[in-house]
């Protein structure tokens, strides 16, 4: 009998002794439910001088888009938000040893953060829920995609390294009534950005620094963290179907000079690749930003190279019209010379059937003396031949001194083609010299400032 009374005693103490909790008592013991507006109207203090201390941490997921055209930057970051409510606390020995519970973030105070560069509203899915610890201190995690506006600097595109700005503070309070302060300092942050990066796409990711500042307006202070995302473009693909084909085509154009001036072929080659450095830039068009502080280094790149091209095409044309000119007066002249020649064949030919004892004289003159004028030998007719028949003779040496200027005349265009051959081989030469000294002092030129 006395053992069952023992067992007994033994049960009740153990019975006594357990004791069933839930999350559902400790919202009754703070009086926390959804009728209770006083948890979520005011600033969590029992004093209104207290300050509410908020420490925020940002960690970068994921870099969804970066468009220069209209300077957007869009991540997709996880945000973490601790603060402390004054009105809130238990004792977790009583509600067995519950330290934490989680409810919906409607039911209590949430400071009022916002970012200012946002330019569109969140469409990711909320967390409903927050955290609620025993010695009163809250917290909430969300994940939310960024839509924000960022000033870009695309003076070395496609080598260029942006820097954007995510500016987090109070909409309404100021730094007497809550304190923005960083969880993480920067190299944590950028760690665990490094480490949980899911995607980057064209860009690399750097670095995540934070910066705690304040901003003064209408006789009010209000603190800022300010987290500066460093992204790296990755100017592969740009290289590849951008700045190598403007190479590419200056290298052509630099061939091009070994092609022959008086064939057609060189000028309509240089109009061609000139027409495909106007259709890249029609795409750099569409890739730069409309405003920049300035000159990319891309656009100076291909304005040089077109500007360039345009002057070949231009000397191409200038040796072209020379060659033609060349071409005309030569064709020219060899008619002249064939009219002439013909004339002076037929009126010797009848001079010939008319006096043919006159042609001896002739051809001892000529024969005599072949390099002298025919001026002195007219003369030296006229005085010998007083008679009728030294007329004929007269009139046939006229022609024969009209022949000789003639043959003066083709033997000094001759001399003026050749000196104006020269004269376009010379300025081709001295062109093409120009241009290369020119294009290898531009291309490291601009090189060197992608590079430093």
């Amino acid at each position: 009998m006395m053992r069952v009374a023992l067992l007994l005693l033994v049960i009740l103490t153990d019975g006594a002794s357990y004791k069933v909790c839930s999350y559902h008592d400790v919202l009754d013991y703070l009086n926390l439910t959804s009728n209770n507006l006083a948890f979520k109207l005011t600033r969590p203090v029992l004093d209104h001088t207290h300050t509410t201390v908020v420490k925020m941490d940002i960690i970068l997921y994921a870099i969804l888009a970066v468009v220069e055209k209209t300077q957007t930057f869009v991540p997709f970051i996880w945000a973490s938000v601790n603060w402390n409510d004054e009105r809130i606390s238990w004792d977790p020995a009583q509600f067995c040893g519950i330290t934490k519970i989680a409810v919906p973030k409607d039911l209590l105070w949430r400071p009022d953060l916002f970012i200012y560069e946002m330019t569109q509203k969140d469409d990711s899915p909320q967390n409903p829920y927050m955290f609620v610890s025993y010695d009163g201190t809250l917290s909430f995690e969300e994940d939310m995609k960024v839509v924000s506006t960022c000033k870009m600097d695309v003076h070395k595109f496609p080598f260029d390294t942006q820097k954007c700005n995510i500016s987090i503070g109070s909409a309404i309070h100021c730094a007497d009534e809550i304190s923005l302060l960083p969880f993480s300092n920067s190299s944590r942050a950028t760690q665990f950005s490094r480490e949980v990066m899911k995607t980057q796409g064209e860009w690399e990711f750097l670095c995540l620094s934070v910066n705690n500042t304040t901003v003064s307006y209408d006789d009010g202070i209000w603190e800022q963290l300010i987290y500066t995302v460093t992204i790296k473009r990755r100017p592969l693909l740009h290289v590849i179907n951008f700045l190598l084909p403007i190479l590419f085509f200056l290298i052509l154009d630099l061939a091009s000079f070994f092609i022959a001036d008086h064939r057609g072929e060189k000028l309509g080659f240089k109009v061609t690749v000139l027409l495909a450095i106007s259709v890249l830039l029609l795409i750099l068009n569409d890739i730069l930003p409309s405003m920049s502080n300035k000159t990319p280094l891309i656009a100076t790149y291909c304005i040089v190279i077109f500007a360039l091209m345009l002057l070949s095409l231009l000397e191409t044309i200038l040796v072209t019209y020379l060659m033609e000119k060349q071409s005309q007066d030569k064709a020219r002249l060899q008619g002249d010379w064939e009219d002439k020649r013909k004339q002076v064949n037929t009126e010797n030919s009848n001079a010939e059937d008319e006096k043919p004892t006159c042609c001896p004289c002739i051809c001892t003159v000529s024969d005599s003396k072949k390099q002298c004028e025919l001026l002195p030998v007219t003369e030296e007719v006229n005085n010998s031949f007083q008679t009728g028949d030294s007329h004929v003779l007269l009139m046939i040496l006229e022609e024969l001194k009209k022949l000789q200027k003639t043959v003066n005349l083709f033997f000094s265009s001759r001399e003026e083609k050749v000196k104006s051959a020269c004269c376009a081989e010379r300025i081709n030469r001295a062109f093409f010299t120009f241009y290369v000294i020119t294009v290898t002092l531009f291309l490291s030129f601009i090189f060197m400032e992608w590079n430093s």
